[in-house]
């Protein structure tokens, strides 16, 4: 029983000693370097809408007209985590932005704490002045404590700002602005001559052209007078 037991123990001794041996030898073949940098590179995905100054450039009375308030309340769950708007909620981390369209910027929302940047700023959120902020709150106001990086897609800020109009504001919405019509490109005239001269492109300038010596002359009686003299 004794060297049963013994046999055991020594195939098992065996066994573990096998594997670090291979455990050892696979180590040394598929031994890697330590990157210099840890981690991976993210590529940052392209936005659809439409990014970077392109997207900083679209007028966004262009959009207005054909934004969608049930997607703007979609994008507005990015907010909800800081705002609430339903009308008479109490402010949370930010203040509560029922009826916020067409106020006083940085003012009232049941004296909410608003930044001293933010308070700089003055003016009304109109539909220009809450795209800006949408687009890069901390662009629009430097020091605020809006942490929120913004909305790059420019369709998603129409959306949102006609979902916050319709949350008691309800303001009309800006025109589109006219596209410029193309300019009309039409054949270039040659210049008149004042002193009857030849210019290139003139139509007389087979008229103006000097004969010759010794030429024919393309005057009729000039040509009846030469024969008489023959």
């Amino acid at each position: 029983m004794d060297n049963r037991t013994n046999t055991i123990a020594g195939w098992v001794l065996g066994a573990c000693g096998a594997a670090l041996g291979l455990s050892i030898v696979s180590g040394m073949i598929f031994h890697s370097e330590k990157p210099e940098k840890m981690g991976y590179p993210i590529e940052a995905p392209a936005d659809a809408g439409g990014g970077g100054a392109a997207a900083a450039d679209v007028p966004i009375a262009s959009l207005l007209g054909t934004a969608d308030p049930a997607k703007g309340a979609e994008v507005f769950k990015k907010c909800a985590a800081c705002h609430t708007i339903a009308q008479g909620a109490a402010n949370g981390i930010g203040p509560n932005l029922y009826a916020t369209v067409g106020e006083a910027i940085a003012t009232g929302k049941g004296g909410f704490a608003f930044s001293d940047a933010l308070k700089a700023k003055g003016g009304k959120w109109d539909f220009d002045s809450l795209n800006a902020w949408l687009t890069n709150p901390r662009a629009f106001a430097s020091g605020t404590k809006m942490t929120f990086a913004g909305l790059s897609n420019p369709q998603d800020r129409a959306n949102v700002i006609v979902y916050l109009n319709s949350m008691g504001s309800n303001l009309p919405l800006p025109a589109a602005p006219a596209a410029a019509a193309p300019a009309a490109a039409g054949p270039a005239s040659a210049p008149a001559d004042p002193g009857g001269k030849a210019t290139p492109g003139s139509d007389n300038l087979a008229n103006a052209a000097t004969p010759a010596p010794g030429a024919p002359s393309v005057d009729p009686k000039a040509a009846v007078e030469a024969e008489k003299k023959k």
